[in-house]
């Protein structure tokens, strides 16, 4: 697998400060960073928390735990959380895992936003 290196903690969108877009492979390495980031989100209590994988490459277990806490924070609060633009790859893992059956996933943010 090729490398790609990732900000060191990753940012909402100026934007749409409810929407974490990610990038590259989310590993052991990164996912404590990516937790981080969901964490200071859900901090604020949003109404609904968008994690945007379009240009993620790679998900192994500890980037699918970060995103399982996040949702089960969003879910206590009584908000939504969702996924969207998930690629082959990424989306092939999340259904061997039938993880597309827990997660809330969209083909991208408007159709996540528009299903709030």
């Amino acid at each position: 697998m090729n490398k790609t290196e990732p900000a060191a903690c990753p940012m909402p969108r100026e934007d749409q400060p409810n929407v974490l877009p990610l990038e590259g492979e989310i590993d052991l390495h990164i996912s404590s960073n990516v937790t981080a980031s969901l964490n200071m989100m859900i901090e604020k209590k949003p109404k609904q928390v968008i994690v945007d994988l379009a240009r993620v490459t790679y998900i192994d277990s500890s980037g699918i735990a970060a995103l399982i806490e996040a949702m089960q924070n969003v879910q206590e609060y009584g908000g939504k959380f969702a996924l969207t633009s998930l690629q082959e790859p990424v989306r092939t893992i999340f259904e061997i895992a039938r993880l597309d059956q827990v997660f809330g996933i969209f083909p991208d943010v408007n159709a996540a936003l528009a299903a709030a």
